[in-house]
């Protein structure tokens, strides 16, 4: 296993990090388990969750995610093996069932992370991050910008100040973003540096093959703020396997059980997997490990946020970080991207 810094932090976190919102809906009990045991033997020591998970998002499920690893921890005892990151949802009305629609002030910041403490039956977590801004701005896929400055919603200043007193208090270590824009990451940075609050040490964004816009406007400034990357939707759902591809709809799978995760397997997204999967095929590289060691490769990566709801595939992903790619596959990675530019972003 490889290791990088948490941002400015004095924690090193796995290359590899284990994903986990199937835990709770497609993952049962006893199978979360055996993948994070799995996990943690093969060096991982970088678990994400949320208060949200499993997704989709559901009233009945909520929360199942943090439970299961909280069951784990206790049944184990080996909290101190593993760094530990979860999310507190914002507005939106796929979550509205959380706190009636949750924000970003200190009331609902509290409330989250005590109620994510007692799932998790732990009394800290390493890495506590913002699931999605607060105001309206362009991400979940959108390119375009609609400036809405009335629903801006709870001051970054003061999210900041509110995360800094869970800082103190124990309950969390650090803070980071997630689906956040180079105009939040900006502001985030400028607020913990003029008023002294924490400092924001990673960012969680969608990052691959199929999905590369991190690199236009945040990679210089992950690098740059030592607030580095942390990938999720690596396979783009699966898709950059190539399971999906000429129709197909294997049994079980995310996008064969709902359609709303269908963004990655559209005529342009089939077309451009297409041609990675080939790639792979003529190198004798396993797609998805392909994809994955792109990802693994970047410079502005802290950690690539791997998901699995079999064994076989966690195996595999996991194996992705023995797999380096030469300047040749690169090479032709670069022209299918060149011919078919982040066709799902």
């Amino acid at each position: 296993m490889e290791y990088s810094p948490l941002g400015n932090t004095d924690l090193k976190v796995s290359r590899i990090c284990l994903g986990t919102m199937t835990w709770g809906e497609q993952n049962t009990e006893a199978e979360a388990h055996e993948q994070m045991d799995y996990a943690l033997d093969q060096s991982v020591n970088f678990f994400d969750a949320a208060e949200l998970y499993p997704v989709p998002p559901n009233p009945k499920t909520q929360g199942r995610t943090e439970e299961y690893i909280g069951s784990w921890f206790k049944a184990r005892g080996n909290r101190d093996k593993v760094i530990l990151a979860t999310k507190v949802a914002g507005p939106m009305e796929f979550a509205a069932h959380i706190r009636g629609g949750s924000k970003f002030n200190a009331e609902h910041i509290n409330a989250a992370i005590d109620t994510s403490l007692q799932r998790l039956q732990t009394d800290y977590i390493d890495l506590y991050q913002l699931h999605w801004p607060e105001r309206v701005t362009n991400f979940f896929g959108s390119l375009g910008y609609t400036h809405v400055p009335e629903k801006d919603g709870t001051p970054i200043h003061e999210t900041l100040a509110a995360l800094a007193a869970a800082i103190k208090s124990g309950k969390i270590r650090h803070v980071g973003l997630s689906n956040e824009t180079p105009w939040g990451l900006m502001q985030f940075l400028k607020f913990a540096e003029a008023e002294n609050l924490p400092r924001v040490v990673s960012i969680q964004n969608p990052y691959n093959l199929l999905n590369r816009t991190f690199e236009v406007g945040l990679a210089e400034m992950a690098i740059r703020e030592k607030a580095g990357l942390l990938a999720y939707s690596p396979l783009g759902f699966g898709a950059l396997s190539g399971k999906y591809l000429n129709g197909q709809k294997p049994e079980g799978a995310r996008m064969t059980r709902w359609t709303r995760f269908g963004r990655y397997t559209s005529p342009r997204g089939e077309a451009a997997t297409a041609k990675y999967v080939q790639i792979a095929k003529e190198h004798e590289l396993d797609p998805a490990q392909m994809a994955l060691a792109f990802v693994n490769g970047r410079q502005f990566l802290t950690s690539n946020i791997i998901g699995a709801t079999s064994m076989e595939q966690l195996k595999t992903n996991i194996a992705s970080i023995d797999v380096k790619l030469d300047k040749d596959v690169l090479k032709k990675i670069e022209a299918v991207h060149e011919e078919h530019n982040n066709p799902c972003p």
